[in-house]
């Protein structure tokens, strides 16, 4: 970590490719920007390409999500564990229900996702050492495959291509700018760099603001 400029206690994401089952840990350098640490093999998720509509439906869920100390298990059934937040403020605004849906160790998912318990050690403690920096969240990026235009083009069909478009719209900016977007949801959708959602939430059933006032 220290030879790419960073150290535990910086910030990090986390972003995850169902497709390709990689979970990747970013971390943010000197410079200021994040670059990519490790990528991890998923042995397990549930489903299939797709979000997660409800309690049950053994499905992994996809979206933005902010992880806080508090949503941290270290006392997990499945070695150890954190929750990824679902349902977001978007899954609710589409009243979308599940609940304790983790990233963690042991190899079984039923609606989560799943590593080898020495991989979550590893990615705790990443987690553990983030917060010990005085960071109050790492962001979470649940992707069904590498948002590539060829990817896109590929899925085109899909009953979820516009929602896949939308996530889209986010990932690019993580990649071209290689810091996380701030992300809320207004019109039932996530708008990216629009806000800040600590201290000036949208309302999720109300009007965008003006695609000029982004932030890039």
């Amino acid at each position: 970590m220290a030879a790419m400029g960073s150290s535990p206690t910086e910030p990090m994401v986390i972003r995850v490719y169902k497709q390709s089952s990689e979970l990747e840990v970013w971390k943010r350098t000197n410079t200021g920007d994040y670059a990519l640490f490790k990528t991890y093999e998923i042995c397990n998720w549930s489903g299939e390409l797709g979000p997660k509509f409800r309690e049950g439906d053994y499905q992994s869920p996809e979206g933005f999500y902010d992880v806080t100390p508090g949503l941290m298990n270290p006392k997990s059934s499945y070695w150890l564990s954190f929750n990824v937040g679902f349902p977001n403020k978007f899954d609710r605004a589409w009243g979308r229900t599940g609940t304790n849906l983790m990233i963690h160790g042991d190899c079984k998912s039923v609606g989560c996702y799943a590593v080898t318990d020495d991989q979550i050690k590893e990615i705790y403690a990443l987690a553990r050492e983030s917060f010990t920096g005085g960071n109050r969240s790492f962001q979470v990026q649940l992707l069904p495959f590498r948002m590539t235009d060829a990817n896109m083009a590929a899925n085109a069909s899909s009953p979820h291509a516009a929602f896949w478009a939308n996530l889209k719209e986010g990932t690019d900016l993580f990649d071209r700018n290689r810091k996380p977007p701030d992300w809320d949801v207004c019109e039932k959708r996530y708008v990216f760099n629009r806000n800040d959602p600590r201290t000036n939430p949208l309302d999720p059933l109300g009007a965008c603001p003006a695609a000029s006032d982004d932030r890039v």
